[in-house]
């Protein structure tokens, strides 16, 4: 998307899709009064298994058509012979290796002392141009077939995109030494000793085991909910229709959701890591499908600490993220609250998680029995807020990372003299502050907003490695 006024080819997320700034940036690079062009950078193509991958989209356009339409489908499918089947797939086949292959050898990337630029495209080329300042993280996953075949692929979170550009697919090693060569030059290395920075070290913070993450999921109650509805509801359809295609049409899903709730957690979550390094903290964790992510360092707008009723006799919290502009949402999926917090300190430093005032009693009119699990802390580094009784969440903004605050009020809490306090952050989320008085939210208010323009203007620059 490109902004009234801007530039042709200029994105609103930094990403640009032509090089001219970039190309005269070179010229005046490559001598003191900018006469001669700097060398041009030496483009990469990605793994040669990739055209095994794209060669699947042809294939995929023509499965969503009978998805989409299957009884015309099924009626063109009855009426080929075998002889034009063979003939199809004949040529379906090496148009799809074609379309792999031209795709992969039209791919190309290069790091320039200023940028990421990726090239694709058979008949539209499009030039990505990434600028290094604007990366935030730099994530290496592998799927299943990935990992059998060797490779990885290499995912960017770049400041204001709305998703991700990705390199799909580099050699295991490739991935990981681009990887450390971009987040060296996003740090301010010099292009020519950014390469020999090497991937940085590492140390291990904590490390969830198989049978704890599995006993978590088993005491979380949104597993055994979903897996009660399964059992019951498709039980009582079956007694009131005696339907059998009713009964599984409404199972399925529901035995599907459960999977996904319980089981799908566990293959995501498994083996989960979390280390501790100069660009950020390392998340690596997955089973089936393994995947190495940054927290980007500067980048946390808020951190959420959960804790489930099951969980509490066993002293267990899990710490989740919001983080501007990045898929990582999950920081623990399970430890002990001691280890927690001791991780959300490396996250953000000099924070602990303090306890939060109640509202007053009144609150009970608005919101009978669960006003007791609202909450409210101000510190001088966060502003916490805090919710639920069986599931207990708080949530911790750092004052410089609010953008704005706001006090809202319906008619029953005017009456009451009540309000909500609602704090936004940048990853476009909003904590609230619930039920508080009236006359405390608007001191709130005033001081939350002084708050957050003195923690900006003290902030430390959000810098890779600083």
């Amino acid at each position: 998307m490109t902004p009234p006024g801007a530039p042709e080819g200029v994105r609103d997320d930094g990403v640009r899709d032509d090089g001219l700034r970039d190309r005269a940036a070179d010229v005046s690079r490559g001598m003191p009064d900018g006469r001669a062009a700097a060398p041009a950078p030496d483009e990469r193509r990605l793994h040669p298994v990739t055209p095994l991958r794209r060669a699947w989209a042809p294939v995929a356009v023509i499965a969503g058509w009978a998805v989409h339409d299957p009884d015309q489908a099924q009626r063109h499918l009855t009426r080929l012979t075998m002889t034009t089947l063979l003939v199809a797939l004949a040529v379906l086949i090496p148009a799809a290796a074609l379309y792999g292959f031209l795709s992969w050898w039209f791919t190309h990337f290069s790091v320039t002392g200023t940028e990421l630029r990726i090239r694709t495209g058979l008949v539209f080329r499009r030039t990505a141009h990434i600028r290094l300042e604007r990366l935030q993280a730099v994530d290496v996953t592998q799927p299943l077939l990935a990992r059998v075949a060797g490779v990885a692929k290499l995912k960017l979170d770049v400041v204001g995109a709305d998703k991700k550009d990705e390199l799909a697919y580099l050699g295991q090693d490739e991935a990981r030494a681009l990887r450390a060569e971009l987040l060296a030059r996003a740090a301010g290395f010099a292009p020519e000793t950014a390469h020999e920075v090497g991937e940085a070290p590492v140390r291990r913070l904590l490390h969830v085991p198989a049978g704890v993450l599995a006993v978590s999921l088993l005491l979380t109650g949104a597993t055994w909910g979903t897996l009660a509805a399964a059992l019951v509801v498709p039980t009582l359809l079956w007694f009131a229709t005696h339907s059998l295609w009713t009964v599984l049409a409404t199972a399925v899903p529901l035995i599907g959701a459960a999977g996904a709730g319980s089981v799908g957690r566990f293959v995501g979550e498994y083996d989960w890591t979390v280390g501790e390094s100069p660009d950020g903290l390392r998340i690596d964790h997955g089973l089936l499908d393994r995947a190495h992510e940054t927290v980007p360092p500067g980048r946390v707008q808020t951190v959420r600490v959960v804790e489930p009723l099951l969980w509490r006799r066993r002293g267990w919290v899990r710490v989740e993220l919001d983080v501007a502009g990045s898929a990582n949402s999950v920081l623990l999926p399970v430890a002990p609250r001691e280890v927690a917090e001791s991780v959300i300190a490396r996250v953000l430093p000099g924070v602990t998680v303090p306890g939060t005032v109640r509202p007053p009693r009144r609150a009970g009119w608005c919101l009978p029995l669960w006003w007791r699990g609202q909450g409210l802390a101000v510190t001088d580094s966060v502003f916490v807020a805090g919710h639920g009784l069986l599931r207990r969440s708080v949530a911790l903004v750092p004052h410089a990372k609010v953008q704005s605050v706001r006090l809202e009020q319906g008619p029953w809490m005017r009456r009451r003299g009540l309000a909500h306090v609602r704090v936004d952050t940048g990853a476009n989320k909003t904590v609230t502050a619930r039920l508080r008085d009236a006359s405390e939210a608007a001191e709130l208010l005033y001081a939350q907003a002084d708050r957050s323009d003195t923690g900006r203007r003290e902030a430390r620059p959000d810098r890779w490695m600083a």
